[in-house]
């Protein structure tokens, strides 16, 4: 298009206002698109999840009527030996392979003021198999019979967790009712896998008492004295890390890596009430008797309250018996009366929404 000389300045002058304001505009648009990012990543940055510097809190928050359905998979195998190779004829036979399946709903019924909390667990499923090749056909039928009895008898019935504000376990109501009249070839193995199972799901000696970021670790002692139900002292250490958070089932969690060492050492007092140790000891035996054990998992906890969502480890522990006469050992050490009892277990709980 042609235009006059005179009116060619004008024209060119509006055209390059137009352009700056064009650019003005791109630049105002640019700079409030940074600016909404700044803001996103600020309310971000202020998500009670995540403190300052990418630490978080992890921490065990009862919430009164929180509810969680828990599948748990236990596989526990065994492997007893001695020295004599009779001398495992003194001790009950028990199974070598023990499985456990089982589905519980777990509500908080109450929390106190000091954050410690009472937790039911009610048994929605449960199913106990064992391998019963290598036992005689007596105690075979007897323990099959005792399997049956507590499938039946536990699915619809609630145990009573009691815990602290740290999610230890102090006790359990309910075991007693569940359990009696069961053979002891199955019984102990089994209230050791629901105290097992009560002890992970309340995250015992699983929280640091600081903020954490990825990469962190912490210690956590596992002492502890006996109880009226579970006579052995424990002792040892647990060694977690957070390495990272992801997402479950839509929730926000923490991943925490972990592996333990730990060691029990039985309450002779308490144990000399039934059993073989009062009959050893009516025959001048002294029996020295300790637990070691390693383990190693990784569990996802809930960022906003602690609960755990999954747990999945493995455990090896090894309880080694020496008995002795009342004088002491007068043997060499490669004759001396000795039981050993390796196990493995391994464990898999996943929670999900009711």
């Amino acid at each position: 298009m042609w235009l006059p000389d005179w009116l060619s300045p004008i024209v060119l002058n509006c055209r390059g206002r137009e352009r700056l304001r064009s650019r003005r505009k791109s630049a105002c648009l640019r700079s409030a698109a940074v600016e909404a990012a700044i803001l996103i990543a600020g309310l971000a940055c202020a998500s009670p999840a995540q403190g300052a510097g990418g630490k978080v809190l992890l921490t065990r928050k009862y919430r009164l009527g929180q509810s969680m359905v828990y599948v748990t998979k236990v596989r526990t195998n065994s492997k007893v030996n001695s020295n004599p190779p009779e001398l495992k004829e003194f001790f009950p036979p028990m199974p070598t392979d023990l499985r456990l399946n089982q589905q519980s709903t777990v509500t908080v019924s109450k929390v106190s003021p000091d954050g410690a909390a009472d937790v039911q667990h009610r048994f929605d499923k449960f199913e106990i198999q064992t391998d019963l090749g290598t036992l005689p056909p007596m105690i075979r039928d007897s323990v099959t019979q005792a399997q049956t009895e507590v499938s039946q008898r536990m699915v619809g019935q609630t145990l009573i967790a009691h815990y602290d504000h740290d999610g230890h376990l102090l006790d359990f109501e309910g075991a007693d009712n569940l359990f009696r009249d069961i053979d002891a070839p199955v019984k102990e193995p089994l209230v050791q896998m629901v105290r097992l199972f009560l002890e992970q799901m309340g995250g015992q000696s699983l929280y640091p008492d600081h903020r954490v970021k990825v990469g962190d670790e912490w210690t956590q002692k596992l002492d502890a004295p006996p109880s009226g139900d579970y006579q052995f002292q424990e002792s040892g250490k647990s060694t977690l890390q957070y390495s990272g958070k992801t997402r479950y089932q839509g929730i926000k969690a923490a991943i925490v890596d972990y592996h333990f060492e730990n060691a029990l050492t039985p309450a002779l007092e308490g144990l000399r009430k039934e059993g073989v140790l009062p009959q050893l000891e009516a025959q001048g035996v002294k029996l020295d008797i300790q637990i070691s054990g390693k383990g190693e998992g990784r569990v996802l906890v809930a960022l906003d309250d602690g609960r755990v969502l999954q747990n999945h480890y493995t455990l090896h522990q090894t309880l080694n018996a020496l008995m002795k006469s009342a004088a002491g050992i007068a043997a060499p050490a490669d004759v001396v009366p000795r039981l050993e009892i390796q196990s493995d277990t391994e464990m898999e709980v996943d929670g999900s929404k009711p």
